[in-house]
């Protein structure tokens, strides 16, 4: 018998029932182009396995060249690298960090000989591969100094800038520094040089693997010895959303071509939030934590380790996030297509 009256006449599982039905009214979707794949690089000729990032590998200059081509390939629209300094050129001043012959300007340099434009290369603006005590600012007297780490990021800015690299990407949350750094590559000719600002970058747990791939988190380690353990000085409160939005303000105010909000999964709601509030293009960092996380619960056979990746990248996208640097980028834009 048919049942009337109390039975709703909307039924949204309806829009459920069939796969190509959901496809079609999906109303987030994820593509490769949405990707960014972070690479590490550093001197050997042979990839190192970084062992806190299952899957994840420390290559070559050719191995990132051959990387970078394969993102051509998938369609994922860009790198981002990040080097592995050998302990001979850690300083306290970071100098190495503007040597025009450094790890990273050698690598830029490499992928656009072999590649030009067709894959963006973006490099990080920081001190914390060059550092001896693995800080992203200069110390001074057991504190870290704004200014003076701000000079040294333009001078850091302009050798990547003229090395070829697409976008640079000041990680380091000193205060003013994203203005200085505008100016400075103006100044040397880069004003085609984009800057994707860490504008919300929070003092997280869930950096240790990407640490022990730089070789940086034994260096911070002893740093308490100095007066400054950790980077809660510079890096955000994980409690604080309000000034999340005000750090996005300045550094569009500054000059920011995009901004970058990291962690990803603990940090929806202010992808949302600069999302909605600034209209602008909005990156999201899943960070080496969260996929560490997701790999070893897959090791373990807890969870299905693809359907989990792709789940989490997706729902990066539905907070609002225009793209998203992620180490499953390679694995996920093979399954995408």
């Amino acid at each position: 018998m048919p049942h009337h009256g109390s039975f709703p006449t909307t039924r949204l599982r309806r829009n459920r029932q069939h796969e190509w039905l959901r496809r079609a009214v999906a109303e987030t979707a994820l593509a490769p182009a949405d990707l960014i794949w972070p690479l590490f690089v550093h001197e050997h000729e042979a990839s190192l396995p970084v062992a806190s990032m299952p899957g994840v590998e420390r290559l070559s200059i050719d191995g990132v060249v051959k990387a970078a081509d394969e993102a051509r390939s998938l369609g994922i629209p860009a790198v981002a690298l990040f080097p592995v300094v050998e302990g001979k050129h850690k300083s306290d001043d970071a100098r190495h960090a503007f040597d025009p012959e450094n790890l990273v300007c050698r690598t830029v340099r490499a992928i656009r000989k072999q590649l030009g434009d067709t894959v963006g290369i973006i490099c990080d603006v920081a001190l914390d591969p060059y550092t001896s005590h693995g800080h992203d600012g200069l110390l001074r007297d057991g504190r870290i100094v704004n200014d003076e780490t701000v000079e040294v990021l333009c001078r850091q800015a302009i050798v990547l800038a003229a090395a070829g690299c697409h976008v640079v990407a000041p990680s380091d949350m000193m205060d003013g520094r994203v203005g200085a750094i505008r100016r400075a590559l103006d100044g040397a000719g880069g004003q085609d040089v984009c800057i994707l600002s860490y504008a919300a970058k929070y003092a997280s747990a869930f950096y240790g693997p990407f640490r022990d791939a730089l070789g940086s988190g034994g260096a911070l380690a002893t740093a308490s010895s100095l007066g400054v353990a950790d980077k809660k000085t510079y890096q955000m409160d994980p409690a604080n959303g309000d000034e999340a939005l005000r750090e996005v303000a300045l550094d569009l105010a500054e000059g920011a071509d995009m901004v970058m909000v990291k962690p990803a999964l603990t940090a929806l709601d202010i992808i949302h939030r600069v999302k909605q509030s600034f209209g602008v293009p909005t990156f999201a960092y899943q960070v080496s934590g969260e996929y560490a996380m997701i790999q070893a619960a897959a090791d373990n056979g807890w969870i299905d380790g693809k359907k989990a990746a792709l789940e989490s990248l997706l729902v990066i996208k539905r907070a609002g996030a225009d793209c998203i640097l992620t180490y499953f980028a390679p694995d996920v834009a093979r399954e995408l297509k």
